[in-house]
This record gives C-alpha cells, sequence and structure tokens, in this order.
C-alpha cells in the first residue's frame, strides 16, 4: 500500500514534521553529550530550533556528527508514542531524568494539569505535541547555525546554545531552500550597503543607523515620491514634535499598553516621552480647531521619526532598529465615509507595490488580548475592514489576535524576488482614540459628533522598506532610485576631455554621473563598476570619441553596444519617467 503523500503547503503538516526533526535533533545530541539538558524545540517559519545547556561549546564542525546521528535515528524509525502523567509524577519523571528546565515548566503548569510527552527510542520529551508516527517518516533536514539565547528570553537567567535547523519532505525542497538562502547571503543589504557605502550601523548607536550620501538619495528619492503620490490623492503634510507630555502618551493609552518599548527623559522637571508612534500628535493637530461634517475626509501625512526600545538581540541592520522613519497618514472619517477611504488606501498599497514589482497577500488582524474598546466597537471595525476588501475582490487571511490595541488592521506581506514575505503597510481602524482625544466635528444637525480614524503606512518604514527593495534588487535600483545612474570609464587618461564633455551633458539633463578617468586599465574599472552597482556603465575609448558616442553596458540587461549620447539620454529619462523596474 502507496504512503499517503505530505500536503506540505497545510501550515499543521510543516509544524508536525519540524517538531519531529527537533526531537530527533535533540535525542542525538543527547547520544553524542548524554551530560546535555534540554530547554525547548519548537518549530517555527522555515525550520525549528532546540536551546540545550552543555558544557560542550557547539561549533559548525559538531554539525555533520549530529546529522549523522540523525540519520541513525531516521533509520530506526522509532515510532512516537505518547503518554500521559499527573503533574507532580511528571515532574518526579524529569527529575529522575536530571532535567531542570522541564522541571522548570511542569511546576509552572496548573495543579490539576495532565503532563504530555512523547517517547522514540530511548529519548523521551515533555511536549504537548502534535507530532508524526514515526521517525522514519523525516526524508530530509539540515542544521543550518548555532546562537547564544537565554533561558525563556530573560537576560538574567542561563545563557543556552540554540541549534537551528530546517527539515523537509524531499532532498529537492531542501536543496532548494538552501539555494534560496546562499542567494540571501548575497542580497544581504548589510553586505550591499556596506559595498554600496549607503549607510552605516556603528557601536556608538546600535539601532540607530547612519545615512551617507549615496543612502541619502534612494532615501530622498522614496520620499519625494511619497510626497507627489500624496498630493495626488488628496492629503496634507504634517510635521509633529518628537517629544511631548506624559500626559499626552497617558491619554492615548500608550502609557499603559506600550510604554515598556518607549524612551523617557525630564525637561523642567515633568515627565516627557520620546515618541513611539505618530499618532497623538496628529490628534492635537486636528483639535486645534472645531470642524464641520463639510470638511471631511481630512487626509494628514506625515513622515514622522520614531523611537522605540528594541533588545539589542533583536536588533538587524535597517530592518529592526531602535529609531525609524514612518511614512504615517492620519484620516479622519464620517461613518458613512469608511468604507471608501478603507478601499481607497488599500488601492493606494496596491499601485505603490506593483510600482516597485511586490506581490502581497493581505491578512486581517484582529482583537488582541491587551486592548481598548468594547466587544461592539471592535465586530464593528473588523467587519467594516472585512467588507471593504472584500468589496474589492482581494483575497485575505485571518491572523487572529494581532490588532493594534487600539483596533483591528489590514496588514500588506510583500513577497520579494526570492519568495521571502516581509509585513509593510497596513491599515487600522480606530474608535478609541477619537473619544479618549475628544474629537469631535459639528454635523449636519448642527449638533457634536465623533469622527471616526484610519491609522495607515505604505512603505511602513523608510529604513525598512529601503533595506527589503536593497535585497528584492540584489542593490541593482531601479534607475531613478539608483546613487549613480551613469558611471563613464575612459580606456586611457587621453579621452578624459571627451568623458567629461559626456558627463556634463548627462548631468544638464538631470541624471546622476560619475567619471573614472584614472590610468587603469579599463578591465580593472569595469569590475569596480560592476561591483557597485552602477545602472549603466559607458566606456569612452578612440572610436567613441571620434564618433560621439559611447559603448553602454547595463546592470541589467547586459551589454548595449554604441550609443549616440543624445539616444542614450533619452533612454535614461524614459526609464526615470516611468519609473522602470
Amino acid at each position: 500500500m502507496a504512503k499517503e503523500k505530505l500536503n506540505w503547503e497545510d501550515e499543521q503538516v510543516r509544524h508536525d514534521y519540524r517538531h519531529t526533526a527537533s526531537h530527533i535533533m535533540a535525542q542525538a545530541v543527547k547520544h553524542l553529550w548524554p551530560d546535555t539538558k534540554l530547554a525547548i524545540g519548537p518549530a517555527i517559519d522555515n525550520g525549528f530550533y532546540y536551546d540545550f545547556d552543555t558544557e560542550h561549546k557547539f561549533s559548525e564542525e559538531d554539525f555533520l556528527k549530529i546529522q549523522k546521528e540523525m540519520k541513525k535515528i531516521v533509520q530506526a524509525n522509532y515510532p512516537l508514542e505518547r503518554f500521559e502523567l499527573p503533574r507532580e509524577e511528571a515532574i518526579k519523571f524529569m527529575e529522575e531524568k536530571n532535567e531542570p528546565y522541564k522541571v522548570e515548566l511542569i511546576q509552572d503548569l496548573p495543579e490539576d494539569a495532565v503532563i504530555s510527552f512523547y517517547k522514540q527510542g530511548d529519548f523521551v520529551d515533555l511536549c504537548a505535541g502534535p507530532h508524526m508516527a514515526s521517525t522514519g517518516q523525516i526524508k530530509a533536514f539540515k542544521i543550518m547555525s548555532v546562537a547564544g539565547a537565554y533561558w525563556r528570553g530573560d537576560s538574567e537567567r542561563q545563557m543556552l546554545q540554540r541549534i537551528y535547523a530546517t527539515a523537509f519532505p524531499s532532498q529537492e525542497q531542501l536543496d532548494e531552500y538552501i539555494a534560496k538562502m546562499e542567494e540571501a547571503k548575497k542580497r544581504d543589504h548589510r553586505k550591499i550597503g556596506k559595498e554600496m557605502d549607503l549607510f552605516m550601523l556603528t557601536d556608538e548607536g546600535p539601532g540607530f543607523p547612519f545615512f551617507l550620501p549615496k543612502g541619502m538619495i534612494i532615501r530622498n528619492e522614496l520620499e519625494a515620491f511619497w510626497r507627489a503620490e500624496h498630493r495626488k490623492r488628496g492629503y496634507e503634510e504634517i510635521k509633529t514634535p518628537l517629544i511631548l507630555n506624559e500626559q499626552l502618551w497617558r491619554t492615548s493609552g500608550h502609557w499603559d499598553h506600550y510604554k515598556d518599548n518607549m524612551y523617557f527623559t525630564k525637561i523642567d522637571d515633568e515627565d516627557y516621552a520620546v515618541k513611539p508612534m505618530n499618532c497623538p500628535g496628529s490628534m492635537l493637530v486636528y483639535k486645534r480647531k472645531m470642524w464641520s461634517y463639510r470638511d471631511f475626509p481630512i487626509r494628514c501625512g506625515e513622515l514622522g521619526q520614531v523611537h522605540r526600545h528594541e533588545l539589542s538581540g533583536a536588533l538587524h541592520g535597517l530592518m529592526r532598529v531602535r529609531t525609524f522613519t514612518q511614512d504615517d497618514a492620519h484620516i479622519f472619517m464620517l461613518p458613512e465615509q469608511v468604507n471608501e477611504e478603507i478601499k481607497n488606501v488599500a488601492k493606494f498599497c496596491d499601485d505603490v507595490y506593483k510600482m516597485f514589482g511586490f506581490e502581497y497577500h493581505v491578512e486581517l488582524s484582529t482583537r488582541p488580548e491587551d486592548s481598548m474598546g468594547t466587544d461592539e466597537e471592535w465586530e464593528m471595525a473588523e467587519n467594516a475592514l472585512r467588507n471593504a476588501i472584500e468589496e474589492m475582490g482581494v483575497p485575505f487571511v485571518i491572523n487572529e489576535g494581532d490588532g493594534a490595541f487600539y483596533g483591528p488592521k489590514l496588514d500588506f506581506h510583500l513577497q520579494d524576488s526570492i519568495g521571502r514575505t516581509w509585513q509593510c503597510g497596513t491599515i487600522q481602524l480606530d474608535l478609541q482614540m477619537p473619544q479618549r482625544f475628544d474629537l469631535t466635528y459639528v454635523g449636519s444637525d448642527n449638533e457634536k459628533h465623533r469622527p471616526i480614524m484610519i491609522h495607515r503606512v505604505i512603505f511602513g518604514s523608510i529604513e525598512r522598506f529601503i533595506g527589503i527593495l536593497t535585497e528584492h534588487c540584489a542593490g541593482k535600483f531601479p534607475l531613478w532610485l539608483a546613487p549613480v545612474q551613469v558611471k563613464l570609464l575612459t580606456v586611457t587618461e587621453k579621452f578624459a576631455p571627451y568623458a567629461e564633455e559626456v558627463a556634463k551633458k548627462l548631468e544638464e539633463a538631470g541624471l546622476r554621473v560619475e567619471l573614472d578617468i584614472r590610468n587603469e586599465k579599463i578591465g580593472y574599472k569595469l569590475r569596480e563598476a560592476r561591483n557597485e552597482r552602477v545602472s549603466y556603465i559607458g566606456v569612452i575609448g578612440e572610436r567613441e570619441a571620434e564618433a560621439g558616442t559611447l559603448t553602454v553596458r547595463s546592470s541589467k540587461a547586459g551589454e548595449l553596444g554604441e550609443m549616440s549620447v543624445e539616444d542614450f539620454t533619452a533612454k535614461l529619462l524614459e526609464e526615470i519617467r516611468t519609473k522602470a523596474m
């Protein structure tokens, strides 16, 4: 009888498969280093890990040893057998096995809890499951890395060793994943950012990136694009202060729900906070005057710098920082305008992401445990988001419990050129802040009413979007964003005067040009320019100087041959005008 094929698209199947692989890895480690103490070993996105406490310091040289032992366990095809014990018996059982971390986990469970374990061969682990039926079902796996991890994420507790690995139903799928990871390393925005001199990260400011001149070109172009697109759609730009009084953050709810992520200071003996979000400032902008129902919708955009306290271990290039600029907007609406405004923002997101060549999917994130407001308000807000996105015919999935503390949201997850996803845009519907800040308008009945508001971002943060875009394009940015659009290389110094003349014409047309007229071999200069990911390289030698041309190479399309300066300029200006990818 043929074995049933795994449905690898099913998230639960992937979870059970990789969770089983984590137990196999833990069993292998215990075989090789029997004194090792076990902590936790969950399945995660794209793989699994296990945390170990051992005197042995794991290195990459150990990975093959562990994998070899794992293969033996797979070949043995041990069944995974579940059994349960009452809490006190479970504690005693783990104490006898000298597994203090498991004992602590059990002690944290309720008194009347029935504790489950899974056994495979000579190995037993505390686990809620579920798992595959046997170890023999795990076909392909690879250990990826090792890192330090505090027990239960607490820096005051024991530092453990976390081994990361992955598993797939076939060697072909594993090989494909490994190839993708290798490609991701080549595209790492930190590596490319250093090579292209875009930004830098320093020990003097962990999580506080420095943007360099070439990085500022990308940033300024993105912000100019943002401003132009918002003007077209009826937004007005504002700027709110970086530091505001503590009382404001109490009113907004951030004090109760977000203060662990905030930075504080004192001014004139009063407590102030550095803003982690732009929305309370926008509330004050709204409150500066009385509005009429005729004024709505009011769309305020802000490129607002925020600061959030992130743990040092979570920092990652431009992707996870402690200060960043949100491309924020706050839209104040009448109840009857909610549906249309949600759709307007969703369409705006779609226009932007398609221009950059991103596919995306949408998630409706619902009420979290730590939230403000009534059940009725949350139901109304969730239904409004659901109805709008359904009317647009956009598929979405439900992400239970991941909304903001003040309202549900639609999250836009972009897929890059090597298949990874990044959460960027969000549309949050908020009934709470208008109440907390007592926002009102005069309705057609001449009475005061409460507006409804949307919080939204499209890039998410300028810094993170640049990081994502750097990896998506492998540093070969669309021409309109490229820090260096043209680099002119001379075969010898003799042709420098003509190269300078060409550079001047290109610059007068508005192009960003660099000259390399050094007395170096042309092959060396070409390699350097390619490594810098320059969009277009123009080579100038005797033939080009005599004919008034240049020989062109594109970073994306390769050799384009000889072109007149006029034709080359026209081609580039059209590429910039259309913002072609």
